[in-house]
Parts: C-alpha cells; sequence; structure tokens
C-alpha cells in the first residue's frame, strides 16, 4: 500500500504511525489526513516504538481491550480519537497507557501530528477540559481512599512533585525547567525515574497517580 516506502533519506526523523478505527471510514479519513504529513510514517502494524492512533465514537469493553492489547502487549504507545468519554472511563483510558487524547471534532491533521508526536517522546496530550475533569475525578477517588486506613504509598520526593504539579498545569520540559532552575535533563530524569520506580505509563498516568495519592 506505500505506507512502508519511508525508510530512506529522512526516516529516522519520522514517527511510525499504525491507524485502527472503528469503522473504514474514520480509519481511511485518518490515513488521507497523515499520509502527506513529512513527519510521519505510516505502518500497518503496530510494535515497540510505533504510536497507535486509535478512533473509536464511545467507549465500550471492547475498545478498552483495544487499548489495552496495543499498548501492553504490542509495546506501542497510544494516541485516542473519541467523539465522548465517561467520568467512569477517563481514568481506565489513563491507566490503560494512553497518554495523549483527540476530540473527534478537533481532530484535523495539524492536531493529530501533535498528539502523535507528543505519545511518541513520552509526554501527555490531554484537552484542557478532560484534564480538569481528570483533577476531578481522582480528587474524588483520594477523598473516598482517605477513610480506609493502611493503604500503602510508595511516596514521591518533593522535586518529583514540583515537577509533576506542573506538568498537570501542562507545560512542557522547557518550561518546568526554567520555572524550577533545572535543566531539561534533570527534569527528564526525574520523571523517567518516578514512571519506572512506581511503574507508570506516561506522563498522564503520573499526574493521575500524584493526584489520587494527594500530592497535588
Amino acid at each position: 500500500m506505500g505506507t512502508g516506502t519511508g525508510a530512506g533519506q529522512g526516516a529516522s526523523r519520522r514517527t511510525p504511525v499504525a491507524v485502527q478505527a472503528s469503522d473504514p471510514i474514520s480509519r481511511e479519513g485518518a490515513v488521507s489526513q497523515l499520509r502527506s504529513r513529512p513527519e510521519i510514517e505510516l505502518r500497518e502494524e503496530y510494535g515497540s516504538g510505533t504510536v497507535a492512533l486509535l478512533i473509536e465514537d464511545t467507549l465500550d469493553e471492547a475498545a478498552l481491550a483495544r487499548l489495552r492489547r496495543v499498548v501492553r502487549s504490542e509495546g506501542a504507545r497510544a494516541v485516542l480519537v473519541v467523539g465522548t468519554i465517561r467520568e467512569t472511563e477517563l481514568l481506565d483510558v489513563i491507566e490503560c497507557g494512553v497518554g495523549a487524547i483527540v476530540w473527534r471534532r478537533e481532530a484535523t491533521a495539524h492536531r493529530l501530528v501533535q498528539a502523535v508526536t507528543a505519545a511518541a517522546r513520552g509526554d501527555g496530550d490531554l484537552p484542557a477540559d478532560l484534564l480538569g475533569r481528570l483533577i476531578s475525578q481522582v480528587g474524588t477517588l483520594h477523598r473516598g481512599a482517605a477513610n480506609r486506613p493502611g493503604a500503602p504509598s510508595l511516596g514521591l520526593a518533593p522535586r518529583e512533585v514540583d515537577v509533576l504539579r506542573l506538568v498537570a498545569e501542562g507545560f512542557d520540559t522547557g518550561e518546568i525547567a526554567s520555572k524550577l532552575s533545572y535543566s531539561e535533563r534533570t527534569v527528564k530524569n526525574v520523571m523517567h525515574g518516578l514512571t519506572t520506580r512506581l511503574h507508570l505509563r506516561n506522563r498522564a498516568h503520573a499526574v493521575a497517580y500524584a493526584l489520587r495519592e494527594g500530592y497535588i
């Protein structure tokens, strides 16, 4: 289908993307938007290092199962393009390993590329309204858990909390480094250290963890 022809000059700078949709029209629409973008290399299959662009209208158990399989079994990073998402599904999606979410109504070629490149870097990319709902939901979960004594917590260091608070506010690595007077390498090392130690999948999952545990 010509999707693997970018292996030559400049391919190392391109992000490999595999598109999966619940209907063929949605899939072809996303493929046609991304095909002409020089920073994207379309692929037919998922794998380590590939970004999976998953398009769903709504989320049901089958859709969540697809998300888990792509991220956990096939090792891909995931971007979810979705029409609607319920409060009860939002944390499930984040904990599946989805770091970037795009509303279907906002899924222009530019927005898709933005989300895909963020996911490839391991960064989060959530719409502002969804981030607010995530904060609200996890805060509710944390207040409910506060009544259960003895819940284990692995703990976050103060500078990890500082970094995660700024991640939750939407700042990128460079902005966080500037605000905290750290190098960008230090910020990346902090994020890598805490996500590895706590077995978190990406920045969005780390923010959800910190909110759930009451750190931010």
